[in-house]
């Protein structure tokens, strides 16, 4: 395809070498498919501030540093220099967040640059090479859907450990690959210490994931994951090492993880029950 006018640089330069296709139109950036050297990568062109439809974006951008006066009272004045800034760290706090959550163990795409509000990263793929499909895109048995809300619950924790909140995260946003779920689109990551929406971001993270998941597995809907790591971060007793319940009890009574594993645990054998019965039905016929 034609090179697009904000890729024509970076062809310029040797850093991507063909644009072969146009992945996707997001909110905050466009997504090509492109070639580099003998590699096939994505690359993220993100949009102008007045082109974005990313709604209340102040308050992301609560408790992200800036390098100097300058750069704060420019922004300030949303003078043109200003809202170059603001612009630099909407992008920078993406390349930031997926370097640190690589770190942290997190499943997330690798990155190799920002040129000119371009980000070239990793493009996720399946075992055959073809685009990985998100998250809302994918069915599963129970099964699995305990399985993978398991591993994104363990991942979000993660992220908070590294003390990031996603602030975006949904089944359209995550990515799965042959390996698992792949978290993508971090530019609106926040500071869990330094953003007074922390604690509501990551409720909101946590619960679209419980939503989605518990279409699947329903007894997943009656987990508690986002209080139990909030209270156990304030608490400074939140690591990676933590192992979460999923259950929590605001009035600080024992929780009862015992009864909540019981009815996951029904509701699959009951599912279980089903498809022999299911099964049955076939070989008679």
């Amino acid at each position: 395809m034609k090179i697009p006018k904000r890729l024509q640089p970076l062809a310029d330069d040797g850093v991507i070498d063909e644009v072969i296709s146009r992945l996707m139109s997001g909110k905050e950036a466009d997504i090509f498919i492109v070639r580099c050297g003998d590699q096939i990568r994505c690359a993220k062109v993100y949009k102008d501030a007045a082109k974005r439809s990313f709604k209340k974006a102040a308050q992301y951008q609560e408790g992200r540093k800036v390098r100097s006066g300058r750069q704060a009272r420019a922004m300030g004045k949303n003078s043109s220099y200003g809202r170059k800034q603001q612009e630099e760290i909407w992008q920078n706090a993406e390349i930031d967040a997926l370097s640190r959550l690589a770190a942290a163990q997190v499943r997330v795409p690798e990155t190799y640059g920002c040129f000119d509000g371009v980000l070239i990263m990793e493009l996720v793929t399946d075992e055959a090479g073809d685009v990985a499909p998100r998250l809302a895109d994918v069915t599963m048995s129970e099964e699995q859907a305990i399985e993978d809300h398991a591993f994104m619950m363990h991942s979000i924790m993660l992220m908070l450990c590294a003390g990031i909140v996603h602030g975006d995260l949904s089944e359209f946003n995550v990515l799965v690959d042959d390996y698992g779920p792949v978290i993508i689109d971090l530019p609106q990551a926040v500071n869990a210490a330094a953003n007074n929406n922390a604690q509501e971001m990551l409720a909101r993270d946590v619960n679209n994931m419980r939503r989605y998941y518990g279409e699947f597995c329903p007894a997943l809907l009656q987990t508690q994951y986002a209080k139990e790591m909030w209270s156990l971060f304030e608490e400074g007793n939140l690591t990676p090492e933590t192992r979460l319940s999923g259950v929590f009890d605001d009035d600080g009574e024992s929780a009862d993880v015992d009864s909540v594993l019981e009815e996951i645990k029904a509701v699959m054998q009951e599912e279980q029950e089903r498809q022999e019965r299911l099964r049955e039905v076939n070989e008679k016929e």
